[in-house]
C-alpha cells in the first residue's frame, strides 16, 4: 500500500528504485531491497490485474524504476482538499520520522479510498475469473514455448534456451501432466502462429510463454500461462534474481505453474521441483555453451566436451555439467562420429555416475547409463535404469525411446512400438517417428516403416538418420537399387562415416553390384588400419554379398568390441539368412539374447 501511495502521488513521473528504497525502508536499512521492491510491485499488479508486458497501470522502466501511467482522479469529497492533502505526503526520498497531523490524515484518507477501490476491483475480477473458469476442462497437458531473449544481445540466446529446457525438465517430472519435449516446442521459436494454433498443433491444454532479460549479474524472467481453448491468460508473474540464483528462479516458476494448472503433485515430485542450489555465473555459462553448441561432427562434440570440463573445473559439485559431459562422450562413441566405444563408454559411465552421486534424481543420467549397459549387453541392469528414469521423469522422451529399443532387442516389438508412440506424443513435431520406423523395420512391416520415415523426412529433409534407416527398409524389402541414390546422399550428409559407407556397400551388394560393394569394403579396411572403424561395419556388406564365413569372422571381432549392431541379433532382418547356423545361435547365447 505504501508503494502504491508513492506511485499515485508521483503519477506520470518516473520513481526510481533508489527513491522507493528510501521511502519504504529508509536509507540506513540493509536488506534484500531489490527482492522487496519486486515483491511489492508484483502484489500491486496482482491486485490490479495489471500485465507487466502490456501495463495499464504500472510501467517498468528497465533498470531504473516505475511509473504509474493511468489517470488519477480524486472523488467523494472536495477534490482540491484531497489533492492538497496528498501533496503533503513528502515527495523527497526520505520519509520523516514524525509526520505532521495533516500528512497522517492525508495518508489515512488516501489509504482508505485506495484500499476500498482495490477490494472492489479485486473482488470483481475474482468473480469474473471464477465465472470464466467455471466449466473449463482440467489442464492435463502443456507446452513451454521458447522464452524470448529481450536482452538485445544474441549471445544471451543460450540463456533463454537453457531456461526453456530447465522449465520443460522440471515440469516433466509431474506424473499427472503431459509436457511436450523441447525438441517440438523449439520449432515455434520464431513463429507467427497464435497460441490456440500452436496448442492445436501440439495437442495440449495450455501454453507457457515468457521472456528473459539479463542485465549484468541479474536475470529477470516474466512468464504467463494461457488456456489453449480460450486464449485466456490466467496466470502471470515476474521474477528477478542474481544469475547465481538462476536455478532457484527456475524452481519458483515451475512450482507456480504446477500450482496454477492444479495437477496432483506428490511429495517426492514437489521435492524434485523445489530442489535448488546456487551456481557461479561463469559455471552456468560454460554449461549452457556446452549444452547448446551446434553441430554433430567429431570436432563439434569435442568442443562441447571442453565447455563441460571447464564448468566442472570451476565447480566440481555441479551435477548437470557431468550429465552434459556423459552425453557428449556418448555422442562421440556413435558410429556416425567414429569414437572408439571401448574408450568412450567408460567415460560415459563415469560421468553419469558422478552426476547421480551429486543428484540421484537426474532421470537423464539413469537413461544414459541404461543405454550404455544395453550396449554392453547388461540387459537386466539396463532395464532397471530405464524404469528408474521413467519413474523420475514420466515425460522423458529419451527414456521412452531407449526403453522401446530395449524391448525391441528382446523381440518384444509390439511393446516397443507402443513405447515409441508414447514418445511421439511427447515430441509430436520432433524426429521420434524415426524410432517407429526402425522398430517396424525389425517387425518386417516394411510399408509402414517407409511411411513413418518418409513422414519424418517430409518435415526434416536433412535428417540423415531417417534417410539411413530408410535405406535399411528399402534393402530389406527387395528394393536395393532404389536404396542406392538415397544412401549415396546419406554418405555425403554423414561425411563418409563408417555406418553410412557400410549400408551403401550393402545396397550395392544386394543390387548385384559386387565390384562397387567390394570397393567400399576396401575403403573401410584401409581406414581401419589407420584409425578406428568398428568391426560391425563389415558384417552387413558381407551378408549382402552372401559371403557368410567372412560375415561370421567380423561378427566375432564385433563381439570382442561389443559393437552396437549385436544388440539387434534377435530381430534384425539382415541376419535372417544365417539364423540356422550354429555359429549364430552360439553368438546369441553369448550376447545374452538366446531364445
Amino acid at each position: 500500500m505504501e508503494l502504491l501511495l508513492l506511485l499515485l502521488q508521483r503519477h506520470g513521473e518516473l520513481v526510481s528504485r533508489e527513491e522507493i528504497h528510501a521511502y519504504l525502508w529508509g536509507k540506513d536499512v540493509f536488506l534484500d531491497v531489490d527482492h522487496g521492491i519486486n515483491t511489492a510491485i508484483r502484489k500491486v499488479r496482482f491486485a490490479l490485474h495489471d500485465d507487466p508486458d502490456k501495463p495499464r497501470f504500472i510501467e517498468t522502466v528497465v533498470g531504473k524504476g516505475y511509473r504509474f501511467a493511468a489517470p488519477v482522479t480524486c472523488r467523494n469529497g472536495d477534490s482540491s482538499q484531497r489533492l492538497a492533502a496528498l501533496q503533503q505526503i513528502p515527495d523527497s526520498a526520505t520519509r520523516p520520522a514524525k509526520p505532521g497531523a495533516v500528512s497522517i490524515r492525508a495518508r489515512m484518507l488516501v489509504a482508505g479510498s485506495v484500499t476500498l477501490a482495490l477490494i472492489v476491483v479485486t473482488w470483481a475480477l475474482y468473480r469474473g475469473s471464477q465465472h470464466k473458469s467455471a466449466g473449463q476442462p482440467a489442464i492435463r497437458s502443456l507446452a513451454v514455448l521458447p522464452l524470448k531473449n529481450l536482452s538485445g544481445d544474441p549471445m544471451q540466446e543460450y540463456l533463454a534456451d537453457g531456461m526453456t529446457e530447465d522449465l520443460v525438465g522440471r515440469l516433466s517430472r509431474i506424473h499427472d501432466l503431459r509436457v511436450i519435449s523441447r525438441t517440438s516446442v523449439m520449432r515455434f521459436k520464431t513463429t507467427q502462429l497464435s497460441v490456440p494454433e500452436i496448442a492445436k498443433a501440439l495437442h495440449v491444454d495450455a501454453i507457457v510463454e515468457g521472456s528473459i532479460i539479463r542485465e549484468g549479474s541479474r536475470v529477470r524472467v516474466h512468464a504467463q500461462l494461457i488456456r489453449a481453448s480460450t486464449d485466456e491468460h490466467f496466470w502471470s508473474e515476474s521474477y528477478d534474481r542474481e544469475l547465481q540464483d538462476v536455478l532457484t528462479l527456475q524452481s519458483d516458476v515451475a512450482q507456480s505453474i504446477a500450482s496454477k494448472v492444479e495437477v496432483t503433485v506428490t511429495g517426492k515430485e514437489h521435492e524434485r521441483l523445489s530442489a535448488v542450489r546456487s551456481v557461479p555465473p561463469e559455471v552456468y555459462e560454460s554449461y549452457l555453451k556446452g549444452e547448446f553448441s551446434k553441430g554433430d561432427s567429431k570436432a563439434d562434440v569435442e568442443k562441447r566436451i571442453g565447455y563441460f570440463e571447464a564448468a566442472i573445473n570451476k565447480d566440481p559439485t555441479f551435477a548437470p555439467a557431468y550429465l552434459g559431459l556423459a552425453e557428449a562422450y556418448s555422442d562421440l562413441g556413435a558410429i556416425f562420429v567414429g569414437g572408439r566405444p571401448d574408450e568412450t563408454r567408460p567415460k560415459v559411465i563415469s560421468a553419469a555416475q558422478k552426476a547421480l552421486d551429486l543428484d540421484p534424481n537426474l532421470a537423464e543420467a539413469h537413461a544414459l547409463l541404461a543405454e550404455v549397459y544395453q550396449e554392453r549387453w547388461r540387459w537386466a541392469d539396463a532395464e532397471a535404469e530405464y524404469r528408474r528414469a521413467l519413474e523420475l521423469n514420466p515425460n522423458d522422451v529419451a527414456a521412452h525411446l531407449g526403453f522401446a529399443h530395449w524391448l525391441l532387442c528382446q523381440g518384444r516389438t509390439e511393446e516397443a512400438l507402443a513405447w515409441s508412440r508414447r514418445a511421439q506424443q511427447l515430441d509430436p513435431l520432433g524426429v521420434t517417428g524415426v524410432s517407429n520406423g526402425w522398430i517396424l523395420f525389425h517387425a518386417r512391416r516394411y510399408d509402414e516403416a517407409m511411411r513413418e520415415l518418409r513422414s519424418v523426412l517430409a518435415v526434416h529433409p536433412d535428417y540423415a538418420t531417417a534417410r539411413w534407416f530408410l535405406g535399411f527398409v528399402l534393402i530389406a524389402s527387395g528394393r536395393a537399387q532404389e536404396a542406392i541414390p538415397v544412401l549415396e546422399k546419406t554418405v555425403s550428409m554423414m561425411k563418409r562415416s563408417p555406418g553410412s559407407i557400410e549400408l551403401l556397400a550393402t545396397a550395392y551388394a544386394r543390387a548385384g553390384q559386387r565390384t562397387r560393394a567390394l570397393r567400399l569394403i576396401d575403403e573401410l579396411r584401409r581406414r581401419r588400419q589407420a584409425g578406428y572403424v568398428p568391426a560391425g561395419a563389415f558384417i552387413n556388406p558381407y551378408l549382402g554379398l552372401g559371403d557368410y564365413d567372412q560375415a561370421f569372422l567380423w561378427m566375432e571381432q564385433a563381439y570382442q568390441e561389443q559393437s552396437n549392431i549385436l544388440q539387434f541379433l534377435r530381430v534384425h532382418p539382415f541376419f535372417d539368412p544365417v539364423r540356422s547356423d550354429p555359429r549364430f545361435a552360439d553368438l546369441e547365447r553369448r550376447v545374452g539374447l538366446a531364445q
